[in-house]
């Protein structure tokens, strides 16, 4: 089930707020905890709480804190965008999600209202916002002043263009004309035909008209009668600039008069006409110029029985009517009338209880990079572990050790001289302080002579003497896996500098492989753009035979459920089913014939072709009746050449993520990098290895 739903849509004014707080109404009914989340909100003056938010908050009385309620304004945003930091917004974006998502059974997400001018970039956003939570998407359009082609045409457009990235729910149209509503739904499901919902919600006149609070904003209006019903609607407007006897029949119900402010005559005539069984209410009377009636005047309106609001503005007449002309209605908290009275058009107009239905029932398949970081980094943060990190002067490493700290992520120990890395650290401006970090020098270190013996005691049998120990242990792998062995460490990363062999020799000398396990493998983690792939193994064995092959996968298995991804393993080669012939092709067979053997519970498949693993369209065409084909999580290479290969052009290709190589086999985790690698790559790593140190 979804915990959440995104609203969205690709235009100013679509009436997104009906929406919103119908579906507010109708999940208060249906669970008893429902949160509320704008990822990017309009900018405010200082002191000032965001319309919808506090819109939604107070009428419905959330218990939220209202700064969890929102990420970034729009300009923080813009600014971040401009430093080419979109990552860091998302990544913010997320974790304020799930704050809302583990205190509240569904939390109702709004997106942004496009009513400045850079609309694509804001659609950009919002596709990818509720593409990295993983939310089903109901997108808002309106009708306002259009024909049935045009609205079809945006709704269309509008589809299709969130369906490419994300789940489309349902598509509600506000503001159309009655007499349009059911030819325009007939067309809509002609065009739109694949099961997603399509609402039309007519034009509510009573939700279109601005109230004079609304009119008193715009206009930087000053308020001199009447403070006390500011939320009267504005259905219309006249000008008052004839005589009073002429202008008297121009009058229609919860009109606004707008008139110089030096026209007593209107002025005393309309709040008469207000209060007369014969004439109709007006909604309040603007005074243009502003002019401010004489004493006298004034003293007469404060003794009579009823006033509506009067306001004061600056600018002519002609200008002010323009003005109120352009003016959007939007609600607000104030106005409890307007908020019920959308959550009552949405009621009559939605199907609610099937909507619903489709909320309870619906499971994404969406699983974005963004989002597996966010699931590693909580994982890391929930058991905070101690990662050794040999290559301390190196910039990279550096840099990743500068953000680890920062993020509290695990606790951090660098091999080297400490003054050659602090050195390093100004030189290159890197703001890591080096009070929060461990810094070692082997030779240095009070462990030192402990660790010598120790490697002795465990090589002797392999002819390593004390002096031979002892020559060994200065090197940075050496002693940082000894950390490990010890228990002084939980994880090692290395190999920004050291090649695999320089890494993980020691680590095979005594750290060793996991009861049961033969063969260290590597797998990486390809982010890719709506899901997460295992690739393995691609750094490790070159030409494993069918047993190490069969051992590779079963190590990914469990690798992928460590990391949270279902194991479907595709063994690759290249034909499928069994129609390929050939020793490689019988390797890859035998391979998956022994995983299944020894693991009987694993969906599995081989030989099987790259093409057919990933796409369902090719995959059922060629294997109809397997649980993995098109589906595959884990691809195991048939050797080092096309796996090695394979993850770099996909990688370079697609500009996929690849976290890795992640070595798995061993007792405890110590992890190759790169030599090519970033200092994003090795703070991935590390948390990687944190992960792994967990599940020892």
């Amino acid at each position: 089930m979804s915990k959440g739903i995104y609203v969205a849509t690709i235009e100013p004014n679509s009436g997104k707020s009906v929406v919103v707080l119908g579906l507010m109404r109708m999940l208060l009914g249906k669970t008893a905890k429902v949160g509320y989340f704008r990822p990017i909100i309009e900018d405010l003056e200082e002191g000032d709480m965001d319309n919808h938010i506090n819109t939604v908050m107070s009428y419905f009385e959330l218990d939220i804190n209202y700064k969890k309620t929102f990420a970034y304004t729009r300009n923080e945003v813009l600014d971040l965008y401009n430093q080419g930091k979109s990552g860091e917004v998302i990544d913010e974006i997320i974790k304020k999600f799930k704050y809302l998502e583990e205190r509240f059974d569904f939390v109702l997400v709004e997106g942004t209202d496009f009513s400045h001018e850079n609309s694509s970039l804001e659609l950009d956003i919002n596709i990818l916002i509720s593409k990295n939570l993983s939310l089903p998407v109901i997108i808002v359009t309106q009708g306002d002043k259009k024909g049935i082609k045009e609205i079809a045409d945006n709704v269309q457009l509008a589809h299709d263009t969130f369906k490419h990235e994300v789940d489309v729910l349902s598509i509600m149209t506000n503001k159309v004309k009655p007499k349009d509503r059911s030819s325009l739904k007939s067309l809509l499901k002609t065009r739109i035909n694949n099961g997603t919902d399509i609402t039309i919600i007519p034009k509510i006149p009573n939700l279109a008209s601005p109230t004079v609070k609304e009119i008193v904003k715009a206009l930087n209006g000053k308020v001199i009668f009447g403070e006390g019903m500011l939320n009267n609607l504005s259905e219309n407007f006249s000008v008052g600039a004839m005589q009073l006897r002429n202008y008297l029949t121009y009058l229609k119900n919860n009109s606004l008069v707008i008139t110089p402010g030096d026209r007593a005559d209107i002025i005393l005539g309309a709040l008469q006409a207000n209060i007369s069984k014969n004439y109709p209410k007006i909604a309040g009377i603007i005074l243009t110029g502003g002019l401010v009636p004489e004493e006298s005047i004034l003293k007469l309106i404060r003794g009579l029985s009823s006033i509506v609001p009067i306001i004061s503005v600056k600018g002519g007449t002609y200008q002010v009517t323009n003005s109120i002309g352009s003016i959007k209605s939007k609600i607000y908290a104030e106005n409890t009338d307007k908020i019920r009275t959308a959550i009552t058009a949405f009621d009559k107009h939605v199907d609610t209880d099937k909507l619903a239905d489709k909320l309870i029932t619906f499971e994404s398949d969406i699983f974005t990079p963004r989002m597996f970081q966010y699931k590693l980094l909580q994982r890391a943060l929930s058991d905070k572990k101690h990662i050794v990190l040999p290559e301390g002067y190196d910039e990279r490493v550096l840099r990743a050790a500068a953000r680890l700290i920062k993020a509290q992520v695990v606790e951090l120990t660098l091999i080297g001289e400490a003054d050659k890395i602090i050195e390093r650290i100004e030189k290159l401006d890197i703001s890591l302080n080096t009070k929060d970090i461990n810094i070692i020098s082997p030779t240095k270190s009070p462990h030192f002579e402990d660790y010598v013996n120790t490697f002795y005691e465990l090589r002797k049998h392999k002819d390593v003497n004390l002096e031979m120990a002892r020559d060994a242990m200065p090197d940075v792998s050496y002693f940082g896996t000894m950390m490990i062995y010890k228990g002084h460490a939980d994880g090692m990363v290395s190999g920004a500098v050291h090649t695999t062999q320089h890494t993980l020799r020691p680590a095979l000398q005594f750290i060793k492989t996991k009861p049961g396990v033969n063969l260290v493998s590597s797998v990486f983690f390809m982010c890719l753009e709506d899901r997460i792939s295992v690739f393995g193994d691609c750094a490790i064995n070159p030409n494993p035979n069918s047993k190490e092959l069969a051992e590779i996968a079963i190590s990914s298995a469990q690798t992928a459920k460590e990391f949270g991804i279902e194991p479907k393993i595709a063994m690759l080669s290249y034909s499928s089913g069994s129609s390929g012939k050939g020793a490689d092709v019988e390797k890859v067979r035998e391979a998956t014939e022994i995983v299944k053997a020894q693991n009987p519970n694993l969906k599995i498949e081989g030989p099987i072709q790259y093409d057919a693993a990933v796409d369902m369209r090719i995959g059922k065409s060629k294997l109809p009746d397997s649980e993995v084909a098109g589906q595959a999580s884990i691809l195991i290479f048939p050797d080092l050449n096309t796996g090695n290969n394979t993850y770099k052009a996909v990688q370079r290709e697609t500009g996929a993520l690849a976290i890795g190589p992640v070595l798995q086999g061993l007792n405890k985790p110590v992890n190759d990098l790169s030599r090519g690698c970033t200092a994003d790559d090795i703070y991935s790593t590390v948390i990687i290895t944190a992960i792994q140190a967990q599940e020892q």
